[in-house]
């Protein structure tokens, strides 16, 4: 039964406790506590209501078993987000900061049957190409290059100088993007990522990756843009490019968070076997482990559609409304206690669950533990500048992210010198986060033609290593 205009996510008998008031998943609030919240949701059931963004109603799914049975079960609950009644009838803003996760693009994320699995057979027999030490090597490049901006200083944001640039700029790497393309890849994902100016974010997105598939139908590469050009699947243009807008999607937000997460899990000390075991290759994978249980980098996504009014342990899935799956809920759910002593280490879902699990797990695994390493080797006594529960964690119904992780550290010199690479200092870095300054007119597109016009990141770093 379709649903009506108007319909909540769900309904429950008159009395039940499910009627409560709805609860915001974006503010700081939430931010602060999400586990308390979960607690008050599981309390009452397996689903609750709950609102993404200003508008934007949805139904939680909060209970390990609920979870797995939306996860996979495809012929109830699809991903075409098409489906969603709210957004096909105009009751969703079109500036909302959750469309560019939610509404349909073309790709294996947000289709369902025959065309998600030629789309996902493009996606998985692509990222089966890459190789695994010249990955490892160029995490480790990056590494080195972006740990040079500020090991001199002392003090550094491990976030925002580390963990946030080092997934954008290798994958403008995996993607092979020329410095132009990449600057702005990096900087409409980031604009994105942060919820700011969403329209024009996604449009010079769109465009820049336009550019992209047409340089590499010209001029292929051993990257992963000309081997899903190259794919048996013969991917439109427009294909190719969403495909590319879900691989950074999935893949820049999660892993940054994932690097961050782990670092502060490890530098507070509070984990098994104290602060005299880190930067051990057990360790890390240890502490990757428990953020993937505990405090998954991407909390509460995989929306789904119930293609028609499903019963779900006495809650009603309304048709065509959007159904969350909460991943940080579900794997810290009291249910699970004696299970989780007996469960493999990857039974969690940080990582999805049927088909549409995620498809770079395990490159997303070493890039994270390569990153970790990285700086544990390179700045030995690193520690909080703040005490562990002192950090912030940034608003928003779908990650679990940080403001910001401060360290501190015995400066040392940069290893540039060594290689005979100059790197701009880091006064003169460009900020990756913002298009323009606030109040300010984004320069025109031919502006990034001219040689005053400051680089990016991604420029920059190529000046340093040709790659």
């Amino acid at each position: 039964m379709d649903s009506q205009p108007g319909a909540t996510p769900y309904s429950a008998p008159a009395g039940c406790p499910m009627h409560q008031p709805q609860t915001s998943l974006y503010g700081p609030e939430f931010a602060a506590d999400p586990q308390s919240v979960y607690a008050r949701f599981r309390a009452h059931g397996a689903a609750a209501p709950i609102e993404l963004a200003p508008g934007v109603d949805a139904t939680l799914i909060v209970q390990h078993e609920a979870a797995l049975r939306v996860l996979q079960n495809p012929s109830l609950f699809a991903r075409d987000s098409r489906r969603w009644a709210a957004l096909r009838e105009g009751a969703i803003p079109m500036d909302s900061p959750v469309l560019p996760m939610m509404a349909y693009r073309p790709n294996c994320l947000f289709t369902d049957g025959a065309e998600h699995l030629r789309l996902r057979k493009a996606v998985t027999e692509s990222l089966a190409r890459l190789n695994v030490s010249r990955l490892s090597r160029d995490v480790e490049r990056i590494a080195d290059y972006l740990i040079d901006q500020f090991i001199e200083r002392g003090t550094a944001d491990l976030l925002n100088e580390y963990a946030k640039l080092l997934p954008l700029l290798l994958f403008n790497q995996l993607f092979g993007c020329p410095g132009d393309i990449g600057d702005r890849l990096t900087r409409s994902m980031a604009a994105i990522f942060d919820g700011e100016d969403v329209l024009r974010a996604n449009a010079e997105l769109t465009e820049c990756l336009m550019e992209l598939v047409a340089l590499k139908r010209r001029q292929p590469g051993e990257d992963i843009t000309s081997w899903l050009i190259q794919h048996p699947a013969g991917l439109r243009d427009e294909e190719l490019k969403d495909q590319l807008v879900m691989l950074m999607g999935a893949g820049v937000e999660p892993e940054r968070n994932l690097i961050a997460n782990a670092l502060l899990l490890m530098l507070s000390g509070d984990q098994p076997g104290g602060a005299e075991r880190r930067g051990s290759g057990m360790l890390v994978e240890d502490a990757l482990d428990d953020v993937l249980w505990n405090n998954p980098p991407i909390a509460n996504y995989a929306t789904h559609y119930p293609v028609r009014d499903v019963e779900l342990d006495g809650v009603t899935l309304k048709a065509e409304t959007p159904v969350v799956i909460s991943f940080a809920a579900a794997n810290t759910d009291p249910g699970l206690t004696d299970a989780r002593q007996t469960l493999s280490k990857g039974a969690h879902l940080a990582w999805g669950a049927g088909p549409h699990v995620c498809p770079a797990k395990s490159p997303a695994t070493l890039i994270a533990l390569t990153a970790i390493e990285k700086i544990l080797n390179t700045v030995p006594d690193l520690a909080l500048a703040v005490p562990a529960n002192g950090v912030g964690w940034r608003p928003g119904p779908f990650h679990r992210a940080l403001v910001a992780l401060p360290v501190r550290f015995t400066p040392t010199t940069a290893r540039r010198a060594a290689t005979g690479a100059q790197s701009p200092a880091p006064a003169q870095m460009p900020d990756p986060y913002r298009t323009a300054a606030p109040g300010q007119t984004a320069a025109p597109r031919h502006a990034a033609e001219s040689p005053k016009k400051a680089k990016g990141w991604w420029s920059s770093f190529l000046d340093v290593f040709r790659v």
